[in-house]
C-alpha cells in the first residue's frame, strides 16, 4: 500500500546541524521559530500530509479533472482537503503576518512543503501558487491593491495562478501577444489566450486571481514592452465583495502524463468585450515582476524534486523488505527478502544518499532566504542573497533531475511490478517528469546559471562559494576518519574551478561552446554543492556520535550514506568537468551528424 510518513529525523538533523535553526530563530522577525515549536509543527504537518493529502493522491491520479461546460471539475475529496488546509492555517505558514499569515521562516517552509509535495503534488500545486503571487504583489502592487486582495489570498478565500504562457510564447516570453487596452478608468481590458495554466480555473475557492502578462498596443517590442495585470475571475467591488463574472474562461484542459489531479487549463480572455484587469506596478516592467513569482516557483519545484523522490523511495524500501525472491548469494538460503540482495541494496542506498543530499542542499538554501531577508549583518545578508541568486538554477534543475532518477530507480526495485499501475509507484515517476520542464527546463536553468549569473559577474560569487566549500574540506580534514572525504571534496572543487575558468575564458566570443557546456556545468555544480552539504553532515554526525550515543544508529547511517556519496558520486564530478571542457564538439557538429 502506498502510504507516506515524513522523514522527520532527517529533517530535524539537517535543520539543526546544517541550516542552523537556532541561528535563524535569533534573527529579527524570526523569534517565534524556536526549534521546539518548529519540531512540533513538523509533527503536525506530517499528520496532515499522511492523514488527509496522501490518501487522495491516487484518487486524483485516477479521476483527473474534466470540463462540464465552462466549469472545471476536480477530483473527489479536493474541496474538503482544501477547506481543511485553509482552516488549519497551513496556507499562511510563511506568508506575511500583516495580511493574516504567520510569517514563519522559509527554513520551516521547506520541510513542511516537502511533506505536501510528497503526499499529493497535484493538490499542493494550488496552494503553492499563492506563495509566488503574494510575493509579487508585495513587491509591485499599490497599497490599495494589496489591501483589497492580499488578505483574501493569504486566507485562502481566493486562489491564485500565474497566467504567462501562450501558444507561440513558451520559454520565449518576448513573444507574448496578449493585448491590454487602457479603459480610461484605472482599469484595462485584456484580450488573448493563455495555455498550460495550472489551476487556471476551478470551484475550490470563491474567486481566482490571475496574474497575467500582456502588452499595450503602443508598448516597445520584446520583453521591454510587457506589463503585469491582475485579472480576477469575479470582478471585486471597492468594499471587497464580489461582482460580476469576468470575461475569462477555461476552454480546454490538457490530458497529461502525470499530475492528473491538477487542472492544466487553456484560458480565453476577452471573448465578450474584454477581461477587466488592473495594472500591477509600472508599465513595461512585467517581466521583472514575473521573475519574483518565478523564483519562488522554481524554489518550490526544487522541493517538489525532493518530495516525490522521498515518496518513491519509501515505496521501494517497503517493497524490498516485503518481496521474497531468489536465494542468498553466499549461504544459499532460499526465501530472502530482496532488500538483502546486493544489487537491490546498492539501488536503495543510491536513492537514500541522493535524497539526503537533495534535501540538505535545498534546506540550506531556505536558510539563506531567511538570512538574506532578516540578518542585521548586511554583509551576511548580501552573501546569502547572492548565493540564492547564483544557485537557484542549480536547485531547480539538479534537484528535479536527481529526483527523476530516484523515482526511476524505485520502479527498478519493483521489477516487473513497477511497470504495473496497480502498485502505484508509476504515479510518482509520471508526476515527477514535469518538474524538469515547468518553470524553466533544465537547459534554460543551465543557460541562466552560466550566462546571467557566472559570466555577467565574471564568476565573483562562484569563487566566493568555492572558498566556502574549500573551508569545509579543510575542517573535514581535521577529522582523521573523514580525511578521505576531505580530499575528494577538494578535488571536486578543483574540477569546478577548472570548468568555470574554461567558461569564463570562452565567454561571449565562443558563446555556442559555452551554451553547449551549460547543462553539464550545472550538473557539475549540483554534485559539488551537494557534496559540500554531505561533507558537513558527515562532520556533524561524527562529532555527535561520541556525545550522543542514544542516537547512534541514525548517526552511523548518515556516515554510511556520506561514504557512499564520496565513493559513488564525487568521482562523477571529474567526468562532468571534462565534458564541459570538451563541449566545442557540440557547437562544431554538422547537420549531417543528426541524420541516420
Amino acid at each position: 500500500m502506498d502510504t507516506y510518513g515524513a522523514p522527520l529525523r532527517d529533517m530535524r538533523f539537517i535543520l539543526d546541524k546544517l541550516v542552523g535553526i537556532d541561528a535563524i530563530a535569533a534573527l529579527p522577525g524570526c523569534e517565534e521559530a524556536e526549534p521546539e515549536l518548529i519540531y512540533c509543527i513538523l509533527e503536525e504537518a506530517d499528520k496532515f500530509a499522511s492523514g488527509v493529502l496522501a490518501p487522495l493522491n491516487k484518487v486524483g491520479d485516477v479521476q483527473g479533472c474534466h470540463l462540464e461546460g465552462e466549469q472545471v471539475i476536480v477530483p473527489e475529496g479536493w474541496q474538503e482537503a482544501w477547506d481543511q488546509f485553509v482552516a488549519s492555517g497551513w496556507l499562511g505558514l510563511s506568508l506575511p503576518a500583516e495580511y493574516g499569515g504567520q510569517g514563519l521562516p522559509k527554513a520551516l517552509w521547506a520541510p513542511v512543503w516537502e511533506m505536501w509535495f510528497s503526499a499529493n503534488l497535484a493538490f499542493t500545486m494550488l496552494p503553492q501558487l499563492t506563495l509566488g503571487q503574494t510575493e509579487a504583489l508585495e513587491v509591485a502592487a499599490s497599497e490599495a491593491m494589496k489591501a483589497l486582495y492580499l488578505p483574501k489570498i493569504v486566507s485562502g478565500e481566493w486562489a491564485c495562478n500565474m497566467s504567462l504562457t501562450e501558444p507561440q510564447a513558451g520559454s520565449d516570453l518576448a513573444a507574448v501577444r496578449m493585448r491590454a487596452e487602457d479603459a480610461g478608468d484605472g482599469s484595462y481590458r485584456l484580450f488573448g489566450q493563455k495555455i498550460f495554466i495550472s489551476y487556471g480555473d476551478h470551484e475550490l475557492a470563491e474567486n481566482i486571481v490571475h496574474l497575467v502578462l500582456a502588452r499595450l498596443p503602443d508598448a516597445p517590442p520584446g520583453i521591454k514592452g510587457i506589463s503585469l495585470f491582475l485579472v480576477p475571475k469575479f470582478v471585486v467591488n471597492a468594499d471587497g465583495s464580489l461582482g460580476a463574472k469576468n470575461d475569462v474562461r477555461a476552454v480546454s484542459l490538457e490530458h497529461k502524463m502525470g499530475i492528473h489531479g491538477s487542472p492544466t487549463c487553456t484560458l480565453a480572455y476577452g471573448d465578450h468585450g474584454g477581461a477587466v484587469g488592473y495594472r500591477v506596478g509600472e508599465l513595461n516592467r512585467g517581466i521583472e515582476y514575473m521573475f519574483v513569482m518565478m523564483n519562488e516557483a522554481r524554489f518550490g519545484v526544487s522541493v517538489q524534486g525532493v518530495g516525490l523522490a522521498e515518496r518513491a523511495y519509501q515505496m521501494a524500501l517497503r517493497y524490498a523488505n516485503e518481496r521474497v525472491q531468489g536465494r542468498h548469494a553466499v549461504t544459499g538460503e532460499v526465501g530472502q527478502a530482496i532488500v538483502k540482495h546486493a544489487d537491490v541494496k546498492r539501488q536503495l542506498l543510491a536513492m537514500r544518499t541522493r535524497l539526503f543530499a537533495m534535501r540538505a542542499l535545498v534546506y540550506t538554501a531556505a536558510g539563506w532566504f531567511d538570512h538574506a531577508k532578516n540578518n542585521p549583518d548586511a554583509e551576511v545578508a548580501d552573501r546569502c542573497r547572492r548565493y540564492i541568486d547564483l544557485l537557484m538554477p542549480v536547485l531547480k534543475a539538479w534537484n528535479t533531475e536527481t529526483g527523476n532518477i530516484v523515482c526511476d530507480d524505485a520502479i527498478q526495485v519493483f521489477g516487473g511490478m513497477g511497470f504495473v499501475e496497480e502498485t502505484g509507484v508509476t504515479q510518482h515517476y509520471r508526476d515527477s517528469r514535469i518538474t524538469r520542464i515547468y518553470e524553466g527546463t533544465t537547459g534554460i536553468q543551465a543557460n541562466d546559471l552560466v550566462g546571467r549569473k557566472i559570466l555577467r559577474e565574471n564568476g565573483a560569487t562562484l569563487r566566493e562559494l568555492m572558498a566556502d566549500i574549500r573551508a569545509e574540506a579543510t575542517a573535514l580534514a581535521l577529522v582523521p576518519d573523514l580525511a578521505g572525504h576531505a580530499h575528494a571534496l577538494s578535488v571536486n572543487v578543483g574540477d569546478l574551478e577548472r570548468a568555470s575558468e574554461f567558461l569564463l575564458a570562452s565567454g561571449k566570443a565562443q558563446l555556442a561552446t559555452v551554451q553547449a557546456a551549460a547543462t553539464p556545468f550545472l550538473h557539475l555544480s549540483g554534485l559539488v554543492c551537494a557534496g559540500w552539504r554531505m561533507a558537513q553532515a558527515a562532520r556533524a554526525a561524527h562529532a555527535d556520535l561520541s556525545g550522543n550515543p542514544e542516537n547512534g544508529d541514525y548517526l552511523r547511517g548518515v556516515l554510511a550514506i556520506a561514504d557512499f556519496w564520496f565513493a559513488t558520486y564525487a568521482p562523477q564530478v571529474r567526468a562532468q568537468a571534462e565534458t564541459v571542457i570538451a563541449s566545442a564538439c557540440v557547437a562544431a557538429a554538422p547537420e549531417s551528424a543528426f541524420i541516420a
